[in-house]
């Protein structure tokens, strides 16, 4: 009788990464249990954009039609659970879900991605991934030429000015308090007339996510369209770090160049282990883990006498 509790590999997170190594191992035969929560990172984002074949589409239509097509292959499993407890045995992990179900497999895969944390500004969290942005590349377009806020300091707001001056000339800097730019910063953000405002922000005056005003606690305020900022982030799971894997000095899951985390027989794709926040690199990430997986699974069964 088969045993629908154990797995060749459970990958952890279903969306664009996770799906994409069902995929892969899916085409390559393997039993495989994806366990998904249902949370992407980008779910605040009505649209999708800077990946081809799918530019503009709503990002649950992508990874609602990615699921159908691994699901296709007979041997990958869905089961929609919140994975809670994570343990590794003489020869296997097991994985304990929050409705009480255990799995076992001889791999693990997170794609679990990670958590943003809003700043505790009014309006902030109505706007993320609407009409505050974190990418260009992602959301550039869009507000292309639109009177534009960066809500930084220091070095990342010096970046963010010189990277979004490509795409708008009315660009301001928000720095919330005092801006930490260096005078030579200073200078050249002078000569490329993007102004620097260090007064504090009281709220964001927004309409179902869209930005009408910065509204500053000296009582005065600024008309804006978008803003970009990239706030600070966790993990959003902490089985790896239960698993003892490791994290780099971005908070980021370590992997080398095929996926794998500093832990045997545990690898890391998509959002939890690169800067790199795109639905085609989470999707180019994952099909790597996945392919990885497989041969690492294939040289441990190949080899063996």
């Amino acid at each position: 009788m088969e045993d629908k509790q154990s797995f060749e590999v459970i990958i952890i997170g279903g969306s664009y990464a996770g799906l994409s190594a069902g995929l892969a191992l899916g085409r390559a035969l393997r039993k495989v249990l994806i366990i998904d929560s249902d949370k992407p990172c980008n779910r605040f984002t009505p649209h999708s954009h800077n990946f081809i074949t799918h530019d503009g589409e709503e990002p649950a239509v992508i990874a609602e039609k990615a699921k159908a097509q691994v699901l296709a292959y007979p041997t990958v499993h869905f089961n929609e659970d919140l994975a809670v407890k994570a343990s590794k045995q003489e020869n296997h992990f097991e994985i304990e879900c929050a409705s009480g179900d255990i799995f076992r497999a001889k791999k693990l895969l997170f794609a679990t991605g990670v958590k943003d944390l809003m700043p505790e500004i009014p309006g902030f969290a109505n706007c993320w991934g609407k009409s505050i942005i974190h990418c260009p590349y992602c959301h550039g377009y869009e507000v292309k030429e639109a009177k534009t806020g960066i809500f930084a300091a220091g070095d990342a707001a010096m970046h963010y000015a010189q990277l979004i001056s490509n795409w708008t000339a009315d660009l301001s800097i928000y720095s919330n308090g005092p801006s930490g730019l260096k005078p030579d910063q200073l200078a050249l953000l002078d000569k490329h007339q993007i102004p620097v405002i260090e007064k504090e922000i009281a709220g964001f005056e927004e309409d179902n996510g869209r930005l009408k005003q910065i509204l500053f606690k000296d009582g005065s305020s600024q008309s804006i369209d978008a803003i970009y900022s990239k706030p600070s982030f966790e993990q959003h799971c902490t089985l790896p770090a239960s698993l003892a894997c490791q994290l780099n000095e971005q908070g980021l899951l370590e992997v080398d160049f095929m996926q794998r985390t500093s832990e045997p027989h545990i690898y890391a794709c998509g959002d939890n282990a690169s800067p790199f926040r795109a639905v085609s690199y989470a999707v180019a990430s994952g099909s790597i883990a996945g392919a990885v997986i497989n041969n690492d699974l294939i040289e441990e069964t190949f080899s063996s006498i």
